[in-house]
């Protein structure tokens, strides 16, 4: 057995693109229970006569492999370095109350904490909800998300009527799974900074994150993330999967990242050769778009 969760985009004269990955900006990979499954599915997409793109593939996944090796002989494969995942090797280091950063960084976390008290009592919640509790905890969520520059600049869940209701049933599905972590840094009787998550095969998958930007100088995303990791850690989980991409937040908890790889794969026949031309003068654009603004 073997999915694709593909869609059809229209533009530049159609090709096939997994569901999802403009939308969320993360990984995603084929479904499948064996190798012989993936063949057989990679074969079928070959069989369409349709460009197809895989944005965010994990490096290790056996999708990179079979699906060049099909496409090969059938037209033009190219395979690319695509933004990787940061993640942290967890150990129990990293359950110790002060996490294994460099002095300076463990330095701005105790300031931040002592700024955080000096307004109120500090406490962090790692919920696993009930599906009772589920609507309120979100709405919660939503809320301190849009407190801070998403809010702002319109991208926030509670902003976006369709991310929104892709998160909402997501969690819906993981929480009937027991897998949903809800996780709140409270500062006093108000909640400072919120994340979004799961527990799954071993590994805390960090979704979403968000802070009220009333609470700025306590940094209160960093204390929830020192929480969590901690979290995570004293579950005896293996890694803190960030997702996403690498960004400057990130860099001073962890320099590890997931490879991911993009593969565009073109049919021989006038389909596929018009994409393949396509998609490189629109490349060559960009790049010249780029040294433009750098000039």
């Amino acid at each position: 057995m073997a999915i694709a969760p593909l869609i059809m985009r229209r533009r530049g004269g159609g090709r096939l693109e997994q569901l999802g990955v403009r939308e969320l900006h993360e990984p995603m990979d084929l479904i499948y229970r064996s190798a012989a499954d993936l063949t057989a599915l990679a074969e079928a997409m070959a069989q369409l006569g349709l460009p197809l793109w895989l944005e965010r593939v994990p490096a290790e996944s056996s999708t990179v492999s079979v699906v060049t090796n099909v496409w090969r002989s059938r037209g033009i494969v190219v395979c690319r370095p695509a933004p990787g995942c940061p993640w942290i090797a967890l150990d129990r280091r990293w359950c110790e109350s002060e996490p294994p950063l460099e002095p300076g960084r463990r330095s701005d976390l105790r300031r931040a904490q002592r700024n955080a008290e000096k307004i109120g009592p500090v406490s962090s919640q790692v919920l696993s909800p009930a599906p009772g509790e589920l609507d309120r905890l979100l709405d919660e969520v939503f809320r301190v998300e849009a407190a801070g520059w998403k809010g702002r600049e319109g991208t926030a869940l509670a902003n976006d009527s369709v991310r929104g209701m892709f998160y909402r049933r997501y969690a819906a599905a993981a929480c009937r799974q027991g897998i949903l972590r809800l996780c709140f840094l409270r500062i006093g009787d108000r909640v400072a900074a919120v994340q979004l998550g799961v527990e799954s095969e071993g590994r805390f998958w960090l979704h979403k994150i968000g802070y009220d930007e009333a609470f700025a100088k306590c940094s209160p995303g960093m204390l929830l993330l020192r929480d969590t990791i901690r979290y995570a850690a004293s579950r005896g989980l293996r890694s803190y999967e960030f997702l996403g991409a690498a960004e400057a937040w990130i860099r001073p908890w962890t320099d590890q990242l997931r490879r991911c790889v993009s593969i565009r794969a073109y049919p021989a026949g006038a389909t596929g050769i018009a994409a393949f031309i396509a998609d490189v003068l629109r490349a060559a654009w960009c790049k010249l778009a780029l040294r433009r603004n750098d000039c």
